[in-house]
């Protein structure tokens, strides 16, 4: 599924089909779940929670991914495919990265370690929201 390298240089992004031809709802349900994404990591802000905590235990996280691995089906071969990638490995990862920080978390040496993973892991959550939906907006695919 791999393509040619990015023009920018950046990773080899996937042959798809031309983005003007995506069904409008597809595109409209892939901003939802960017914005569902984003609601569980503002909650977690203003509630003075872990991003990452917010966003892997958020409702509204939790819908997103639901509906990611619903759908997924019916954006295949269009640029939505990458997006929908992104948006459940972000998911996955951060849970990884969670569970890890709070391993280290729990033992009293590691405690300011696991903080600091968990900290971190919330800044990258943030990033891949913010850049996959910036990218939504300008109808690119993510990279593969």
């Amino acid at each position: 599924m791999s393509g040619p390298a990015d023009p920018q240089g950046g990773m080899p992004v996937a042959r798809l089909a031309d983005p003007a031809a995506v069904d409008p709802s597809l595109v409209m349900l892939t901003h939802a779940i960017y914005a569902l994404h984003a609601c569980s990591i503002l909650i977690a802000v203003i509630g003075s929670a872990f991003v990452v905590g917010g966003f892997l235990f958020g409702i509204p996280s939790i819908i997103a991914v639901i509906l990611n691995y619903a759908k997924r089906a019916d954006v295949r071969g269009t640029f939505l495919d990458t997006h929908f990638r992104w948006q459940i490995r972000t998911f996955w990862f951060a849970m990884l990265w969670a569970a890890v920080g709070v391993l280290i978390l729990l033992t009293l040496i590691g405690f300011f370690i696991g903080l600091g993973v968990l900290a971190l892991t919330g800044l990258w959550v943030i990033y891949r929201v913010v850049r996959g939906w910036l990218n939504l907006n300008e109808r690119k695919p993510m990279p593969v």
